[in-house]
C-alpha cells in the first residue's frame, strides 16, 4: 500500500495510507526507504479482531478525522533520513576490541542476526574479493526496505559474519542478484506470514563447494549449506533492514527459522531418466545456478510405501494438500504458486520406473483440491479480503472451470498449471521419505540466476584447498 501510495504522491496525487497500529515503525521504515514524505491514518488495534461495533466506532472517532488533516494539512517537504549519516563508510574500520566485545558491539548495532557472527577483518573480506568475478564497488540493485545499495564489497562482508568460506562468493553473488530483480519482490520479504527464502543450488558447483545433498539435506550441520542459507537471512537485516526483535522494516508475526541452502543429488536425477532441477529451470546441465524461493510452510514429512508410482504418488498429495490447504488461495489469487516437492532418491526410483516428472505434476495439479467453501473462509481473516472467484476469472487469472458451478463443496485446485510444481531429488538414500515447501505466491517469487565464477576458478580452488 505504501508504495503505492509513492507511486501516486510522485505524479502529484495527494494520498493517505490507512495503516493498523502495528504497521506504524514499518511504515516509517518504508517512507525512509523511499525517499517519500508519506501520510498515514492510525486505526487503533487490528480491524480483523474487532466486532462491526467496534470498527464503526474507531473509523468514525480515529480513522476518518485523521484521513481528513491528512489531506488538507499543509505538506513539508520530505527531508532525506538519516539512514547514511549514522553508518559507516563502506571498507571502513568500524570497531577494534576482543572478540567478546566484537560481538557485544554488532549485537548493539543490530548488525548480528542473534548468533555469534565471524568478524569481517579487512584481511577475511579481501579473501572473498578474491574469489569475484565482479568489482568490489559494482552494484548489483537497491534494495528495499531501507533502499541501500547492495555493492559487492557488502556480499563480501556479510559472507564473512555468516561463516560462509572465500570460494562460496561467486554463488553468494549470484544470490544477491537474485534478491535485487523486481519479480523476486525483496520488499514483501517483512510480511506478516513471515517466509523464509530457500536457496537450491544446481550444477557442479555442489560438488565443489561440498554441499550436503543426501542424508540430512536440511539440516544444519555442513558448513557450505548452513553458512549460504545464514548468509541471506543475514543480507536481508543488513541490507535491507529487516530486522527482528524491533520490527522496524520486519512485521514477521510469528516467524519461520532461516533455510539451509538446498543441493539436489543430480547424479541420482539423471540415472533416473529425470531432468535436474536446473534444467527444469530452462538451463544447461553443466550451467552453475542459483534459485531463491520463499518459503512459508514446510510439510510433514512424508513416507510413502509400495512398489508402484501411484502408490507413493498418491500419498504424498494427501500429505502435502493438508499442509497446503490453508494458504493455498493465496496462489489462486494471483495466479502464481511454485510449490516445491523434495523426493527422496529410494522413493524417486520407485516412482521413474513408470512416471516422468510431468506425471508428478499432473496428478498434483488434478488432486490437490480443496472445497470453493474452505478456500473462500481461509482466505478472509488472513487477508482481510474475500477471494472473488468470478473476479478472477474474468480477469484470466484462473481458467473458466473454477465457476462453472456454484456448489460451495466443488472442489478447486490447489494449482493454476500443473508445470507450477517444482521437484527436486535430495535428502536420505536409504528411507522413503518427501518433504514439501509451500511458497507465498508472487512474494520471494522463485527466480534463478547463473552463477558466474572467476576467471581463475579452478587455480583459485586448488590454491585454497592446498
Amino acid at each position: 500500500m505504501l508504495r503505492a501510495s509513492a507511486a501516486a504522491q510522485q505524479t502529484g496525487i495527494p494520498t493517505v495510507s490507512i495503516l493498523s497500529t502495528g504497521f506504524l515503525k514499518q511504515a516509517v521504515t518504508v517512507s525512509k526507504g523511499l525517499g517519500v514524505n508519506l501520510a498515514w491514518a492510525e486505526y487503533p488495534g487490528h480491524p480483523l479482531v474487532d466486532s462491526v461495533t467496534d470498527l464503526r466506532a474507531k473509523v468514525e472517532k480515529f480513522l476518518m478525522p485523521a484521513i481528513i488533516s491528512a489531506l488538507t494539512a499543509p505538506k513539508e517537504a520530505f527531508v532525506p533520513a538519516a539512514l547514511t549519516n549514522a553508518e559507516p563508510e563502506p571498507g571502513s574500520v568500524v570497531f577494534s576490541g576482543t572478540l567478546a566485545q566484537v560481538q557485544e558491539h554488532f549485537h548493539r548495532k543490530l548488525w548480528s542476526d542473534g548468533l555469534p557472527v565471524i568478524p569481517p577483518t579487512h584481511e577475511a573480506v579481501e579473501e572473498f574479493l578474491a574469489f569475484s568475478p565482479r568489482h568490489r564497488d559494482d552494484i548489483l540493485g537497491v534494495l528495499a526496505q531501507e533502499g541501500r545499495e547492495a555493492s559487492v564489497l557488502s556480499v563480501a562482508v556479510n559472507g564473512v559474519m555468516a561463516g560462509c568460506r572465500p570460494e562460496y562468493m561467486p554463488l553468494l553473488l549470484a544470490i544477491v542478484e537474485v534478491i535485487s530483480v523486481p519479480e523476486f519482490r525483496v520488499e514483501d520479504a517483512g510480511s506478516t506470514p513471515s517466509w523464509e527464502p530457500l536457496i537450491i543450488v544446481s550444477g557442479p558447483i555442489i560438488k565443489q563447494l561440498d554441499l550436503n545433498f543426501g542424508q540430512g539435506v536440511m539440516k544444519i550441520g555442513r558448513q557450505a549449506n548452513t553458512s549460504i542459507g545464514r548468509f541471506l537471512r543475514l543480507y536481508l537485516r543488513n541490507i535491507c533492514g529487516y530486522r527482528i526483535p524491533h520490527g522496524d522494516g520486519d512485521k514477521g508475526s510469528i516467524g519461520l527459522s532461516f533455510n539451509v541452502a538446498l543441493a539436489e543429488d543430480e547424479d541420482t536425477a539423471r540415472q533416473l531418466g529425470w531432468s535436474t532441477f536446473g534444467t527444469d529451470r530452462g538451463y544447461a546441465a553443466d550451467q552453475n545456478l542459483v534459485t531463491v524461493t520463499s518459503v512459508v510452510c514446510i510439510s510433514p514429512p512424508a513416507y510413502s510405501s509400495g512398489s508402484d508410482a501411484i502408490s507413493h504418488v498418491r500419498h504424498i498429495v494427501e500429505v502435502l494438500s493438508i499442509a497446503f490447504s490453508t494458504w493455498a488461495f493465496t496462489g489462486l489469487r494471483k495466479g502464481i504458486w511454485h510449490p516445491l516437492l523434495i523426493l527422496s532418491p529410494a522413493v524417486a526410483d520407485v516412482i521413474a520406473k513408470e512416471w516422468g516428472k510431468d506425471d508428478i505434476r499432473q496428478y498434483f495439479w488434478q488432486h490437490a483440491t480443496l472445497s470453493a467453501r474452505l478456500m473462500e473462509q481461509y482466505a478472509m481473516p488472513a487477508s482481510g479480503m474475500p477471494l472473488e472467484l468470478e473476479r478472477l476469472v474474468a480477469e484470466g487469472i484462473l481458467p473458466p472451470d473454477y465457476t462453472e458451478s456454484a456448489d460451495p463443496e466443488r472442489q478447486l485446485r490447489m494449482l493454476v498449471k500443473p508445470e507450477h510444481l517444482c521437484i527436486v531429488v535430495a535428502g536420505d538414500p536409504g528411507r522413503n521419505q518427501s518433504r514439501g515447501y509451500m511458497p507465498n505466491h508472487n512474494q520471494g517469487f522463485m527466480t534463478s540466476r547463473p552463477i558466474v565464477l572467476p576467471a581463475q576458478w579452478e587455480r583459485l580452488l586448488a590454491e585454497k584447498s592446498d
